[in-house]
């Protein structure tokens, strides 16, 4: 028998006609190129996402057909979020930190017809556009007066092209099935893969991500998404907002500035704020040198990568904000878990408060996971066992974009990539990627352990672990250290101080020091290079 409701669809058009009706006098405030604070509301911006839509079908973009992006956090690329959306093409949000050869890749693999393009990042499509097969135009995002010289074939300006179509635009009926956005994965190795998310698999990550248990944001929250919105939909920050109607601070090119930040936060009274571990710790670098405060913030989202105990501290002890862990993946739109305790802070000792938070949390409803060993067989939630971490759900990727195979194994579960341990309360800890585990006499060393103890000392600015060959135990941890700025701080200082806080046979053999570690397009830690460097390293 079935239930006798109503089979509205879940869709970004629902989210955004919800959000015009409820919370339409929500405001958007913005930092870009061609204004310092550029501010206006909800409605102002779905109004300006139909003349957007007007605008792209004029041009003859049709349902199912891909627009690509090459933008900062700021109010005209929210438009693009959901002007390309609910006219039922495809919003593709394309990393500008790539290298040539793969933005070329990615923009033909996804077929872009058009690019919404910042004016700074002009100069990287004027180097490529003889190699993109399928671009018919690019779509600058600025208006006549601030419009940059540019030797590209077929350019427009967009606030000359939505200026001539009306707000309200026709939007259709679509299928909570049909394919909303598009975003690729770093491609550390091999050619990036695309992952094709549904308006359904949206909207509900965003109810997740509104969910006590998620990020918790409802309308009288102010919220700072540093983490870019060409990164996994900003973690789906500007879906989330229009469904519960929370204020939006977007802070453009500025998002790596610690004084831009400070104050963006304390001039529009930010409260919430997600990014990944290194934005913060050049914030909190910029408040600890300038002797400033942000009191209105009174919590952070962190993911991407595992944040140091250190970055907690300072924000808990200086700044009484409550750092919040989370993690997931652009196969997971992202979210996968969030850190929220079970029971009042009070009610946990330090040590023991100390220890829950560095740990990734449990799911969010709509995910599932297991830790299997490695005969696929499932590993127990005892906080000891460490296992290959599968997930499965309605916002998990089944096939990436245009692959024939499944990305599934065959009970249909996604293989994460990552090892893990989930304790009896359903806390799961990422311990490593598959990739990047250290075996050392037949036991597994966790590198972000490692990683995260070693932040922990004062003199520390940023620490990778990588597993190097030994005749005797397979592989042994080696430390790669950047000091902070005036350091002169030893590999035995660091060693030391690690002493105690470790298993003695996880401590690292050797400790090394180099200027700055390599990072991937979407900030982390780039092993793979790392490796690759360090290929003909011996232990003294």
């Amino acid at each position: 028998m079935l239930g006798l409701m109503m089979g509205e669809q879940l869709t970004i058009t629902s989210l955004m006609c919800h959000a015009k009706s409820i919370n339409g006098d929500s405001e958007i405030v913005s930092v870009t190129h061609d204004n310092p604070r550029h501010r206006y509301t909800q409605a102002e911006c779905y109004a300006r996402a139909g003349q957007l839509a007007g605008a792209l079908s004029k041009l003859g973009l049709k349902e199912g057909e891909v627009v690509g992006t090459l933008a900062w956090n700021d109010y005209r690329h929210m438009e693009a979020y959901f002007g390309v959306a609910c006219m039922g093409s495809v919003c593709h949000t394309i990393n500008p930190r790539l290298f040539p050869e793969q933005l070329v890749y990615i923009i033909n693999h996804a077929e872009d017809r058009f690019l919404l393009v910042d004016p700074m990042f002009v100069p990287l499509i004027e180097a490529i556009e003889d190699h993109l097969a399928n671009l018919e135009g690019v779509i600058i995002m600025a208006g006549e007066d601030t419009m940059p010289d540019t030797k590209l074939k077929s350019v427009y300006c967009y606030e000359t092209l939505i200026a001539e179509q009306s707000p309200d635009f026709q939007w259709p009926n679509l299928d909570e099935n049909q394919a909303c956005s598009l975003c690729y994965t770093s491609g550390t190795t091999g050619n990036p893969k695309g992952v094709l998310y549904s308006h359904r698999a949206l909207v509900l990550q965003s109810y997740a991500c509104c969910l006590g248990g998620g990020m918790g944001l409802a309308a009288h929250d102010v919220a700072l998404p540093i983490v870019p919105m060409f990164h996994v939909n900003a973690w789906n920050m500007p879906y989330s907002a229009a469904l519960s109607g929370f204020k939006l601070v977007f802070p453009g090119s500025k998002m790596g500035d610690g004084e831009s930040l400070c104050q963006l936060i304390n001039e529009e009274g930010v409260n919430y704020s997600v990014g990944v571990p290194t934005v913060w710790l050049t914030l909190l670098t910029y408040l600890r040198e300038n002797d400033k405060t942000i009191p209105s913030m009174k919590r952070v989202g962190v993911g991407g990568s595992a944040c140091p105990l250190s970055i907690m501290k300072e924000f808990e002890e200086k700044h009484n904000v409550e750092t919040i862990t989370g993690w997931g993946m652009t196969e997971m739109a992202p979210l996968g878990t969030f850190n929220m305790t079970k029971k009042p802070r009070e009610t946990y000792s330090q040590e023991e408060y100390d220890d829950l938070r560095i740990r990734s949390g449990r799911q969010v409803f709509g995910v599932q996971m297991k830790i299997v060993d490695e005969n696929d067989q499932e590993l127990p939630w005892d906080g000891e066992a460490f296992g290959a971490l599968k997930v499965r759900g309605p916002w998990v990727v089944e096939r990436y974009f245009k692959h024939e195979e499944t990305a599934l194994d065959d009970n249909g579960w996604f293989d994460t990539g990552d090892v893990a341990t989930i304790n009896s309360d359903g806390v799961m800890t990422i311990t490593d990627r598959t990739k990047d585990v250290i075996k050392s006499g037949g036991e597994w060393i966790s590198s972000i352990d490692l990683e995260n103890c070693a932040m922990g000392h004062a003199e520390v600015a940023e620490a990778a672990v990588i597993g190097i060959a030994h005749p005797k135990w397979d592989e042994r941890p080696l430390l790669i250290v950047v000091k902070a700025d005036g350091s002169e701080v030893s590999g035995d200082d660091i060693l030391q101080y690690m002493d105690g806080k470790i298993a003695k046979w996880w401590m690292p053999d050797e400790v090394t020091f180099v200027d700055e570690l390599p990072h991937t397009a979407t900030g982390k830690v780039h092993k793979l290079k790392l490796r690759e460097q360090f290929a003909d390293y011996s232990f003294s």
